[in-house]
């Protein structure tokens, strides 16, 4: 019989947030819950339901130890309402949220806390994996996922190997190579780094979690396996909690299409760099976009613009190919697979990718309302013109690549090097890169 929590036990569990690892889905007993210090927990705790209201996981009895559930747990990690009293929720239907976050309970950084699954498709998912067992919408998600037959044979596996994770919906996991399954193993942060390739030093719930987010939202393990301080155009992992990641704060590319001409000339000009970064890196892996909008990129507040939501990229290794791309291995359809979306969804074989589709959507959905009608003539006028041909679909791959490096040939003197532009200031000044 499943274990049920009181009230005041559900909302000393912030693992009911169950770290984006898998939404709704552990068990644990009361005795893992540690007791906090007195002097951080406000006396309005008891109707504290962050996991029921906030993030959704009234149906899971889990709580889980990993290092953001215990910040959030310790109140290292605060939304702006909760410095009020009594202790004030932020609505539970938003993106993402802003938050702040600390190390040691003094010094405060902002970060942002986003939402991996929209709060009507996590209700959906629920009544998927409860319905795919003729259970009631009260059932246990974990119990009904430990069953299925994708899972145990992760049970089994000593290894992440391509089908484990054939049919999954992520496209990042349309062309999964054996070296790309690696690297995600050895870079798994939500377990002890055991240096291996092989699973052994997972538990049965390390598995099940990172399998649920692999199905949900792989944007944390994007986030991981590329992280920024290798160079890579993405924030900083924080961690994740229940169906919501936490990385450090930017602020959408949407909110730059008023600035100044030489500001957006310097984001449009690091937008491209970061798409031909992708497309040709030292690991010699092609990554693309499936999607973008406004959202999908940010700007930290020193100028510096990366990949904000990760969740629309697939990733080709180039050096050792995909078992997928030459069929080798048949795709596998069950409730893995249709947690977010349509199970019947098809996504486009791995080689018929093409090098410009990056580029293609974002000259035409990001770029133009970032860029028109910012610069005198006859400059805007090649920038309309590049612009077009970057953004136009049928044209060959070589030919879209090249109007996009002439775009950036235009781009890259209007911009300016002054302290607005910390990511590059003063090196500007004094090497021409920058």
């Amino acid at each position: 019989m499943e274990p049920q929590l009181g009230p005041q036990a559900v909302g000393l569990c912030p693992g009911r947030l169950v770290l984006l690892l898998w939404v709704s889905a552990l068990s644990c007993s009361l005795s893992s819950l540690a007791s906090p210090s007195p002097s951080l927990v406000p006396r309005s705790r008891t109707s504290y339901s962050f996991g029921r209201t906030f993030l959704g996981l009234d149906k899971c009895n889990a709580c889980i130890g990993t290092s953001i559930c215990k910040k959030f747990f310790k109140e290292e990690i605060r939304f702006d309402s909760w410095l009020a009293s009594p202790l004030g929720l932020p609505p539970d239907y938003l993106p993402s949220y802003p938050a702040n976050y600390s190390d040691d309970s003094k010094t405060w950084r902002p970060v942002e806390v986003s939402r991996l699954a929209s709060k009507q498709q996590s209700d959906i998912s629920d009544r998927r994996i409860c319905a795919s067992a003729a259970a009631p919408e009260t059932c246990s998600i974990e119990r009904i996922l430990r069953k299925t037959r994708r899972f145990q044979k992760w049970l089994q596996a000593k290894r992440l190997t391509p089908d484990l994770v054939q049919g999954l919906p992520s496209p990042f996991l349309r062309c999964p190579s054996q070296r790309l399954l690696d690297r995600v193993v050895r870079r798994y942060a939500e377990v002890a780094d055991a240096g291996s390739i092989f699973m052994d030093h997972f538990t049965d719930r390390d598995k099940l979690r990172l399998l649920y987010t692999l199905a949900v939202n792989a944007h944390p393990i994007l986030l991981q396996i590329f992280p920024g301080a290798e160079g890579w155009p993405l924030p900083k992992y924080l961690g994740s909690c229940g169906r919501f990641a936490v990385s450090t704060s930017t602020s959408p590319l949407r909110d730059f299409y008023g600035a100044a001409p030489e500001q957006v000339a310097d984001l449009a000009f690091q937008l491209l760099a970061v798409l031909e970064s992708l497309r040709s890196n030292d690991l010699n892996y092609f990554l693309y976009f499936t999607h973008v909008d406004a959202g999908t990129f940010g700007i930290f507040n020193n100028g510096h613009l990366f990949i904000r939501d990760a969740s629309a990229l697939g990733v080709i290794d180039k050096q050792e190919g995909s078992p997928a791309a030459t069929g080798a291995v048949g795709e596998s359809r069950d409730i893995f697979s249709c947690l977010l979306s349509g199970c019947q969804v098809k996504l486009p074989s791995c080689y018929t990718i093409p090098e410009k589709q990056s580029l293609v959507l974002v000259c035409r959905q990001l770029l133009p309302p970032l860029l028109q009608g910012k610069f005198p003539s006859p400059v805007q006028e090649e920038i309309d013109t590049a612009l077009s041909q970057c953004g136009e679909d049928s044209l060959p791959d070589p030919e879209v690549l090249g109007a996009a490096s002439r775009l950036k040939d235009i781009l890259r003197p209007l911009r300016t090097c002054d302290p607005r532009f910390a990511y590059r200031y003063p090196d500007c000044k004094y090497n021409d890169k920058f």
